[in-house]
């Protein structure tokens, strides 16, 4: 038989248990057992110090495997029953100095009771299950509107319709990678390929879309003019950061990438959501005054109740990025994982609320040139209506004095008829 050499343990402790690796209990920072602390009977010489749970003593859980005489590989394989629900970190340590450099590799499967979706996803499955099916909602009530008044859409409509189309199939799309991970164990590159890129595409779409509605396409302005390029651009740099981040954040595995690795990648897309939120005010800005100049009434008080909305998402944004930054900072280690869930959450329902928004306000209807971009003459029905009542009251006081003359004209005649008037030789005379 040969002699066992090197020995390698792996150790799975739920965090909340964290403190019983090492002797922290002992007033001391060491993680492995040396002589003193082995006279004391507190552990074994060349282990790492575990203080056993008395409510569970088999946890932390410590499986042992060493090399065989001079073979330099050593193989682990154990399955392990975690019977209490919590946050779970499995650890590979050594304690023989002989040992450093060693080289781990393999493969660890984790499957909880209702399939192999870690913890704090499973939720995420079943919220993109409900927002596939409000996007739908969302879609066939749009379609109906749609269908119904054909005649009078208009171009923006086409535009709110590829966001709604786009955030149907992302939904969907998160869905199935979600149900296909929980129920082989594997994240198929294929779907989550599409379901990163589709999610890119509708986040910039979306933003695009606040961009043209802000500046008045439609309503103040036909076409966005010479701008047009500079908006591709930004929305084409805005797609490109966000793929990136997102490939990188579904594809990559968690430690593939160090911390300035994703600072490097987060902020060129914090940097452009800024730009497009002080280009949306600004445009926003503008359009209101434009309307104001022109008095088109009804379309102010559609962009004040536009521009109100957007103020209101942004003081969540804010709101929300501030209690995410404290959510990270205080939780570094997964602790509050039942939770987590619902910082992705709220981007993706913020979105859909600014998106039913934008279709009650611009809901297609028998009368678009109410809302409608019209040359000057008549830029909504409130002018169109004052134009008419104008022309009208000049149509009237016109008829009015022709028919005063008139009246006059026949006046005079009949007095000289019927000689009610002075005599004509006065008249001459004077």
């Amino acid at each position: 038989m040969q002699q066992k050499t090197g020995l390698i343990e792996a150790i799975i402790v739920e965090v909340k248990d964290r403190g019983r690796i090492g002797g922290s209990y002992e007033n001391t920072d060491v993680i492995c057992c040396n002589p003193k602390l082995a006279e004391q009977g507190s552990c074994k010489v060349g282990e790492v110090i575990i203080r056993q749970d008395p409510n569970n003593p088999d946890w932390p859980k410590r499986i042992q495997t060493s090399f065989e005489g001079k073979n330099e590989e050593a193989t682990l394989i154990q399955t392990v029953e975690i019977n209490s629900t919590g946050m779970y970190y499995l650890y590979f340590m050594f304690c023989d100095p002989q040992l450093k450099g060693t080289i781990l590799s393999g493969r660890t499967v984790w499957r909880n009771p209702d399939g192999y979706l870690p913890g704090k996803m499973a939720p995420l499955m079943t919220f993109s299950g409900f927002m596939s099916l409000a996007y739908l909602v969302l879609g066939l009530v749009w379609f109906l509107q749609f269908v119904q008044y054909w005649k009078d859409i208009i171009h923006l409509h086409y535009h709110i319709t590829a966001v709604i189309g786009l955030g149907m199939c992302e939904m969907a799309f998160w869905y199935f990678e979600y149900a296909n991970f929980n129920s082989t164990g594997n994240r198929p590159m294929g779907i989550t390929l599409w379901a990163v890129t589709f999610s890119a595409v509708k986040k910039t779409v979306s933003r695009l879309l606040l961009l043209v509605v802000s500046m008045g396409y439609g309503v103040v302005r036909p076409t966005l003019g010479g701008i047009t390029p500079k908006v591709l651009l930004l929305g084409f740099m805005y797609f490109v950061a966000t793929e990136a981040l997102e490939l990188v954040e579904h594809l990559g595995n968690i430690n593939d990438f160090s911390g300035k690795a994703k600072v490097f990648l987060v902020l060129p897309v914090a940097l452009l959501d800024a730009c497009f939120i002080l280009w949306i005010f600004s445009s926003l800005s503008k359009t209101l005054e434009k309307l104001q100049m022109r008095r088109s009434m009804a379309k102010m008080e559609l962009y004040r109740k536009f521009t109100n909305a957007l103020a209101v998402s942004v003081l969540l944004s804010v709101a929300w990025i501030g209690y995410e930054l404290y959510f990270n900072a205080s939780d570094p280690l997964s602790e509050l994982w039942r939770r987590a869930w619902i910082i992705p959450a709220f981007w993706t329902l913020l979105a859909y609320i600014i998106l039913v928004v934008i279709c009650i306000l611009w809901a297609p209807s028998h009368n678009p040139t109410r809302f409608a971009y019209l040359e000057e003459a008549g830029d909504d029905l409130e002018e169109e209506g004052v134009s008419l009542t104008t022309s009208g009251v000049k149509v009237a006081g016109d008829v009015a004095t022709k028919l005063e003359r008139k009246e006059r004209k026949v006046s005079i005649a009949a007095d000289h008829v019927y000689g009610l008037g002075e005599d004509p030789e006065e008249d001459k005379r004077e």
